[in-house]
């Protein structure tokens, strides 16, 4: 593997020769400021990434995007994961335009068409055939989060039951219900009459293992403590209608889950009838190393939710569930843009061209030497505290050296020392976000289709970006 050059040969923008090559169609326009201006009067209080990210894009190819201002930048953000492939990816829009050509309906309501037809039968394709010979699907509105909302009312349905499980760190959207299911507390606090009776059960970490332990014997004590809860007729939580989980948490800063804990979780709520929800809106379709992060364990979910992804870069979600849950009424989930013809056509092409090309294992690949590449950054920097991920879903804690340390050795998080380390990577070409606790996880969600020589440029500018961090 090359090795990593000193901070001090990076340049501020080592790839600006992608000028050359840039399919650059756009006519010269206002700059940045002017829209940013623009968005700050007009637009909600509401929005985040242009705080932290403040930019106009006014082109973007592949793995790379330009400003209004002519500058390039690496995006490591990716719409939150949703361009697996990359902007516009040859294949996504040779598949919308084929469709567009074809005259075909844009949207169907949940009427069927021959590309929906297509998607189903290329999405069943790509799932593990011990799930997608018994499931059944369900086209819900525009975002993962409806997607999850559509998921609780389902096992609700039946089940019969009204209490949901879910774990601290989580996130499953910023919808009523989807909210009530998500750990962050901050989107919470101000809202009232969230989903009731959710009872949080605590995720596994190595690095912060919330029962003091750390390693093995804090997996054992999560799924004990899951499993004593659940038999326990003092415990105060009713019999739940359903678990929802991710296998990584992703926006609780990149969390991946023991495999021997997933299995035992899977096994605790299969013996006692409680349906299994794995939230994959942000790890499907290639992104941990296997098409879908559950693959990881062995297991078979009940439900699956995705989104992101299969979409192509355009809005689309579903569920998929084992077919004896299949009890809901007609009618007992809608949405208008639930048949996104677009969306399909191009969510069609991505899942076939992500399984033609082995992305997933690609990502497995490329992930092995960024975190090889990260890992040595984090042995010659003080505020690197946990590299972790899996294939192209990494994040990296900055913690505070100059604090006291927990029981298990753990710095604290350092949001501040995160913020600089992601606005000198901005500064320098690369765009990324932070999650997790204190929003001190620095997190890696670049496209599938990134080469081995794009991580480590990604990796030399990272590493002049904590160093410069560092010092400041």
């Amino acid at each position: 593997m090359q090795k990593l050059r000193s901070s001090s040969e990076v340049q501020e923008s080592p790839w600006l020769d992608k000028e050359r090559d840039f399919p650059s169609r756009s006519l010269p326009g206002p700059s940045s400021s002017y829209y940013l201006e623009h968005q700050a009067q007009r637009e909600s209080h509401a929005r985040s990434y242009p705080r932290r990210i403040p930019l106009a894009i006014r082109e973007a190819q592949g793995i790379y995007v330009k400003d209004a201002d002519g500058n390039f930048y690496i995006d490591c953000l990716a719409g939150a994961g949703t361009l697996t492939l990359g902007h516009n990816h040859p294949v996504v829009i040779e598949a919308m335009q084929t469709a567009l050509k074809q005259n075909c309906p844009l949207q169907t309501l949940d009427l069927t068409t021959p590309t929906k037809n297509e998607f189903v039968e290329e999405l069943f394709a790509s799932l593990p055939p011990e799930f997608a010979q018994k499931a059944r699907i369900q086209f819900c509105g525009s975002s993962g989060a409806d997607a999850v909302e559509a998921a609780v009312k389902l096992v609700k349905t039946a089940t019969g039951r009204r209490s949901m499980l879910s774990f601290s760190g989580g996130y499953h959207g910023m919808t009523h219900g989807a909210l009530g299911l998500t750990g962050n507390l901050a989107p919470k606090t101000a809202v009232a009459g969230l989903m009731s009776e959710v009872q949080f059960l605590p995720y596994p970490s190595s690095y912060r293992c919330p029962f003091g332990l750390g390693g093995e014997a804090g997996e054992r004590a999560s799924s004990h403590y899951i499993e004593h809860l659940l038999d326990d007729p003092e415990s105060g939580v009713v019999p739940p209608a359903g678990m929802i989980t991710e296998i990584v948490q992703g926006e609780g800063g990149v969390n991946p889950a023991p495999d021997e804990w997933v299995r035992e979780v899977r096994r605790i709520t299969r013996d006692r009838h409680i349906p299994l929800i794995v939230d994959e809106i942000q790890t499907g379709l290639g992104r941990t190393g296997k098409l879908y992060a559950f693959e990881h364990t062995g297991i078979t979910p009940d439900v699956v939710v995705l989104s992101k992804a299969i979409g192509g870069s355009l809005p689309l979600s579903v569920v998929l569930y084992d077919e004896a849950l299949d009890l809901w009424e007609p009618g007992t989930h809608s949405g208008t843009f639930r048949g996104n013809q677009l969306a399909m056509a191009a969510g069609t092409a991505a899942i076939r061209y992500t399984q033609q090309q082995g992305l997933a294992e690609h990502a497995q690949a490329v992930g092995d030497r960024f975190m090889r590449h990260l890992q040595q950054i984090q042995s010659n920097s003080h505020s690197m505290g946990n590299v972790r991920g899996r294939g192209l879903m990494i994040g990296v804690e900055i913690v505070n050296p100059d604090a006291p340390a927990d029981s298990l050795g753990c710095y604290p998080p350092d949001p501040t020392t995160a913020q600089r380390i992601q606005t000198e990577c901005l500064r320098r070409g690369l765009i990324l976000e932070l999650g997790g606790r204190y929003g001190s996880v620095v997190r890696f969600l670049s496209p599938l289709i990134i080469t081995a020589e794009e991580i480590d440029s990604v990796s030399e500018i990272f590493q002049a970006a904590v160093k410069a961090a560092e010092v400041g």
